[in-house]
């Protein structure tokens, strides 16, 4: 038998599905129910993504005792790499076994998290990146395309753009440095960082960011150039969205702190840390979705 009269009316379920992680909450006035699983990315890999998702439903159900069809009548919102269009939100929502679901991409969680209700922009800098502002009430994105198109200051990029450099060196257009050592050794020289970068993929990329970190914090002059790099695309972009002194700026995602020394001082001291995680922000997104299913709008 299930424990679905247990739950109370005002219970959802919250999923913030990323390249790196999924994370999927059953919110009830109890104790949280939480399932963390492996990459979603529904443009990347759909059946994949969907497989994952599923799963993630299912080992839900399970450790809250539930069935998946208890599961499946609650109000969900889920924020997912690789929604791209409306097109591709509906061919989730027909892939998944919630009733009531809205299905958006993974950004409007990440800043709802970490701003809540106050103004401000989020930088978010993880293996892929975007950033999104929200100023008076209007939220705007900007980003988000992946690794081939954009993701600028992201992890991946980061590290790609050590390899990049490293090659300058080989090519005697760049003076040497610990980093630029340290990758040539890594990969027996430049024809093994041209065979790894044939087939890496953006995580794979992104693993080689915390060597740039670490050799920044030791002035490396081609470490530091690329954190100024990503600090300088940063810095320009904040206008546009609409950000001015005063407001809070979040530097989030596994390499989005790294970058906060390189900005000017104007900027970095607006520099604050997120209110929450994504998956709270879903939370948030839920809750507003389970309202407006309650009131017929």
């Amino acid at each position: 038998m299930s424990n679905l009269r247990h739950l109370h009316p005002t219970s959802v379920i919250a999923i913030d599905g990323g390249g790196t992680r999924c994370r999927l909450a059953l919110i009830t006035e109890s104790q949280p129910v939480l399932i963390e699983g492996g990459s979603v990315n529904v443009t990347s890999n759909f059946d994949a993504a969907v497989r994952e998702l599923s799963r993630g439903l299912a080992a839900l159900a399970q450790k809250a005792g539930l069935t998946t069809s208890d599961l499946a009548a609650l109000p969900t919102y889920a924020g997912l790499a690789g929604v791209m269009d409306q097109g591709m939100a509906q061919k989730v929502t027909a892939a998944l076994p919630q009733t009531h679901i809205r299905v958006e991409d993974d950004r409007p969680a990440a800043l709802r998290g970490a701003l809540g209700t106050t103004d401000g922009v989020v930088a978010h800098c993880g293996t892929g990146s975007f950033i999104a502002a929200q100023v008076a009430g209007r939220t705007r994105f900007a980003g988000g395309w992946g690794a081939v198109l954009g993701d600028p200051t992201s992890a991946q990029w980061v590290g790609r753009r050590a390899l990049t450099l490293t090659l300058e060196v080989v090519d005697g257009l760049r003076a040497t440095s610990a980093l630029s050592d340290r990758l040539l050794a890594k990969f027996t020289g430049c024809a093994g960082i041209v065979a790894f970068a044939a087939t890496a993929r953006p995580s794979d990329f992104g693993a080689l960011a915390p060597a740039v970190t670490e050799h920044a914090l030791t002035d490396d002059a081609i470490a530091c150039k690329i954190m100024n790099e990503a600090a300088e695309d940063i810095t320009a972009l904040l206008p546009k969205l609409g950000w001015t002194p005063g407001m809070a700026l979040c530097l989030t995602g596994g390499i989005g702190p790294h970058f906060a020394p390189y900005l000017p001082d104007s900027i970095a001291a607006n520099v604050t840390a997120p209110q929450g995680e994504p998956l709270s922000g879903a939370f948030e997104l839920a809750q507003m979705y389970r309202d407006e299913l309650s009131n017929g709008t």
